[in-house]
């Protein structure tokens, strides 16, 4: 199950692990203008892990989500010939 908010300044999507009783604690990702921030919380260490991705981050991890094995360089739009 996952959420879906509009906030002042970001996108907010929530992903709830729905399933059988190894569950981990909800991810929710922030879209900003300038970046996406994907937080989770750690029960063992009581404490929010974050990561903070640039928009060229997010790019390449969207695209390489169905590509194989490999490395990849993926051109903006403007650069292509």
């Amino acid at each position: 199950m996952f959420s879906i908010e509009h906030e002042f300044d970001a996108t907010v999507v929530t992903l709830v692990d729905e399933g059988e009783p190894h569950l981990q604690e909800d991810v929710i990702v922030s879209s900003f203008e300038e970046c996406v921030t994907v937080e989770q919380y750690d029960p063992r260490t009581d404490r929010v892990n974050k990561i903070t991705l640039s928009m060229t981050q997010m790019r390449d991890l969207a695209a390489a989500i169905s590509l194989p094995e490999g490395v990849y360089t993926r051109q903006e739009p403007d650069e292509e010939e």
